[in-house]
């Protein structure tokens, strides 16, 4: 009988805690809900150039009809975005491909996710000094990316144009000048950081460089010796932080990006930019 009796005391008794704490969670929920809900001003950061003037023109109108106040912020480098989404500075970045976006979250530990893709212009190849890869000298002097893995793009492009041979079996997401397999033109490679490429041009005989980076100082797709044909995992990422993926704002934010006044923008102003399926 007593046994019966502390057991139902304790089984009320759970219920009872269990009952306290659903209800703390509610009413913590409750204000985080509301607060999500209530969100209107948003900080979103992107590199200077095409990104940039994408959500200038493409995104911010959107969200302004909506009820949101937008701030751009921009950024001359590929590190600082991410650093910024991670510790809360921004809401949301777009500046980055799927590639070098899965990489760095990776080495950095950063809790970030994608939540939609957007256009991004392609990687090209740009000379002052010679008009085809025809001209090219043995042992001319290119200038490419140093990250990662915009330095493995930018070997895929001269490998699509015919100027090397990497290695079989490489992962193509971190090839490097080590893993060649053929360099017939003897090509001496200069890395550097991919926003100061276009400086290079007085001095490089090719430079690889960035399609933001590219329209930023000035460069114009069509001059382009070589452009890349770019595939879906260097289109462009919008990221938030993890954990924010569901908020309204990321949903009004993605969708955006899926629009077709987006889609309209991007076919009117950014003509050559590759584009994800729902833009197609």
């Amino acid at each position: 009988m007593s046994d019966r009796f502390f057991f139902k005391a304790g089984a009320d008794r759970r219920a009872v805690l269990t009952a306290a704490v659903l209800a703390m969670a509610g009413v913590l929920a409750a204000p985080a809900m509301a607060q999500d809900a209530a969100k209107k001003n948003l900080r979103i950061g992107a590199t200077a150039g095409s990104n940039y003037d994408l959500l200038q023109e493409g995104i911010v109108p959107q969200l302004k009809a909506k009820g949101y106040t937008v701030k751009l912020i921009e950024f001359n480098d590929y590190v600082q975005p991410n650093l910024a989404l991670s510790d809360g500075s921004l809401d949301a970045n777009f500046f980055q491909h799927r590639a070098y976006f899965d990489q760095f979250t990776k080495d950095r530990k950063l809790a970030l996710s994608a939540i939609a893709q957007g256009p991004v212009a392609p990687m090209g190849v740009y000379s002052k000094k010679f008009k085809s890869l025809n001209e090219l000298k043995s042992g001319a002097r290119v200038a490419l990316p140093n990250d990662p893995s915009n330095l493995a793009r930018a070997l895929l492009v001269l490998q699509n144009a015919g100027l090397i041979k990497i290695k079989a079996g490489v992962n193509p997401a971190r090839v490097s000048e080590l893993d060649l397999a053929e360099n017939p033109h003897k090509l001496k490679f200069l890395p550097l950081d991919a926003a100061h490429l276009p400086r290079a041009l007085e001095d490089a005989d090719f430079v690889v460089v960035n399609g933001n980076f590219a329209i930023s100082s000035g460069l114009k797709l069509q001059e382009a010796v070589v452009l890349e044909k770019t595939p879906d995992q260097y289109l462009n990422v919008v990221a938030v932080k993890t954990g924010n993926e569901t908020t309204q704002w990321a949903k009004d934010l993605a969708e955006a990006y899926r629009s077709p006044a987006f889609k309209q923008v991007v076919d009117t102003k950014f003509v050559g930019y590759m584009k994800p399926a729902a833009l197609q």
